[in-house]
């Protein structure tokens, strides 16, 4: 199932919609006309755990495209957001998790050459968080090497406290697409967070895909472009530290809720890893995809 959080109309409040075929179906709505409470928020349905996406799951099927008259909208006259548009903590973002990134921030970062024993974690702030199609701020005053890199998110669905890889995967709620945009010159003495967090800087969407719609999440093609030219491709199979690993490791020390957020690392092909380096500027426009679930578009904006 393909969960968005959108707008009928500018001045509409956020709702949360299931996307069949080319419709948003209003969760909400459709829950009420079968007599199932069911939220119009994201965070609040992820929040009642499986059965809350078993009940759905039955009434789209009841409908069986047979809708209730306002229930379902054309996906293309709604206004799509961040799925999650203001998560409650932190995203937990990952680094050097692709073995040719590693290599290229080794020369471009100064970053060490040799490949992590441990994932390496950082953060994004909530306010870092946009939505398809959101201008992401280039601030000239600020930074000069704005860079691209095109990651798979992981929405967890359940609590997690110290579990195994084994039973790590049970407790993801779905799947999603983010691009953690970099400001380069703005690491301080290894810290990264007012390089990737600042904001705009965590295009997000444009929907989840649940859990059980996605058999492998590592065998997963991903690609980004700046103004139609390719510049990152691979598959999530090259990760380093695969999604058990991650959720394991954060999970041992750090308690992991329902609705927060992983953005599980890059392959090759950053901004700062081109020889000469390329970087995104005013006018530039950035398309990234993850395969079977979702593509986002983001214009850079001088702010």
């Amino acid at each position: 199932m393909r969960l968005v959080t959108y707008r009928g109309n500018v001045e509409a409040a956020a709702r949360l919609g299931a996307v069949v075929d080319d419709l948003v179906v209003d969760v909400a709505t459709i829950g009420a006309r079968a007599g199932v409470p069911l939220p119009s928020a994201m965070l609040d349905f992820i929040d009642l755990g499986p059965t809350a996406l078993i009940a759905l799951k039955t009434i789209l099927a009841d409908c069986d495209g047979n809708w209730p008259v306002g229930a379902a909208l054309p996906l293309a006259n709604v206004r799509l957001l961040a799925p999650i548009p203001r998560p409650r903590k932190n995203i937990f973002g990952i680094g050097l998790n692709y073995v040719e990134h590693v290599a290229e921030s080794s020369r471009a970062l100064d970053t060490a050459k040799e490949l992590p024993k441990q994932p390496v974690i950082f953060s994004k702030p909530p306010t870092s968080v946009v939505g398809p199609d959101d201008a992401i701020a280039h601030d000239k005053a600020i930074t000069q090497q704005l860079d691209w890199e095109v990651e798979p998110a992981v929405v967890m669905g359940q609590t997690a406290r110290r579990v195994s890889e084994a039973e790590a995967l049970r407790f993801v709620f779905g799947y999603s697409v983010m691009i953690d945009v970099s400001a380069r010159d703005n690491r301080r003495a290894g810290q990264w967070i007012y390089s990737k967090g600042q904001d705009t800087y965590a295009p997000f969407g444009p929907c989840i895909v649940t859990a059980d719609e996605i058999s492998d999440p590592h065998a997963l093609d991903l690609w980004l472009t700046v103004n139609g030219v390719e510049k990152q491709r691979s598959n999530t199979r090259h990760m380093l530290f695969k999604v058990p690993h991650l959720i394991s490791d954060i999970s041992a020390a750090i308690t992991l809720e329902p609705g927060d957020i992983i953005a599980t690392g890059t392959p090759d092909g950053v901004g700062a890893g081109r020889s000469p380096q390329e970087w995104l500027w005013p006018g530039d426009v950035v398309e990234a995809e993850v395969v079977g679930i979702g593509r986002l578009r983001h214009p850079v904006v001088a702010v």
